[in-house]
């Protein structure tokens, strides 16, 4: 009998082959398969702020929305720098004291501009934040910060959304506190989504 040297079971001699395992008597044991050599440069993982919905775009860095919200703000100071006269002219008018008070805005300075800001926001906001929005997918500050706001399937938002979003961010910015969390809110999130968009479930995307 003969011992088979790739499995050791025993065979007759003069087969030549091994019965069990079909290796030529004699031959010397294969050499066990070397393990996977280890690959270099495997590319980096997806990165985490990968919008699903958009292939190739990424959630908006925070810095970009701010630049882009700043820019829009600048808009807004600008309306209310042509509106404030006329509302305070209105004012002194229901006052009564339209043409006999030096000053007829100085009593209420601090309260029409508390009320200029929020109204201002929302009528500059009517084309800059929902039909701009709606139609292209961007204000103007997002459009030069090359951004896009969509809804959860990556389409654009319909102008009923657009306007409760708009609605969202007013309401938010009458209370100092809420309006600096609501724009500090996308440095904890991971899908960098403000507070008002959380509410109508938009997302603001960063456009390759």
């Amino acid at each position: 009998m003969a011992f088979c040297t790739n499995c050791g079971a025993q065979t007759p001699e003069g087969t030549g082959f091994c019965a069990n395992c079909g290796s030529r008597l004699g031959s010397p044991a294969l050499p066990p398969t070397p393990p996977p050599a280890p690959v270099y440069g495997t590319p980096p993982p997806e990165p985490s702020f990968r919008a699903p919905f958009a292939p190739g775009m990424i959630y908006a860095p925070w810095t970009d929305r701010v630049i882009g919200h700043l820019i829009d703000i600048v808009i807004v100071f600008a309306f209310m720098a042509i509106l404030y006269p006329l509302l305070g002219t209105f004012l002194a008018l229901i006052a009564g004291g339209f043409g006999t008070h030096p000053d007829p805005l100085g009593g209420g300075i601090c309260c029409i501009f508390i009320l200029l800001f929020p109204i201002s926001t929302f009528l500059v906001g009517l084309y800059n934040g929902v039909y701009l929005v709606s139609s292209r997918g961007a204000s103007i500050g997002q459009g030069v910060m090359k951004l896009k706001t969509v809804d959860a399937n990556g389409n654009l938002l319909s102008p009923g959304t657009a306007f409760l979003r708009l609605l969202m961010r007013v309401l938010l910015s009458i209370i100092a506190v809420i309006w600096i969390l609501d724009g500090l809110w996308p440095l904890f999130d991971d899908r960098r989504q403000t507070l008002h968009d959380k509410v109508v479930g938009s997302f603001v995307l960063k456009q390759p």
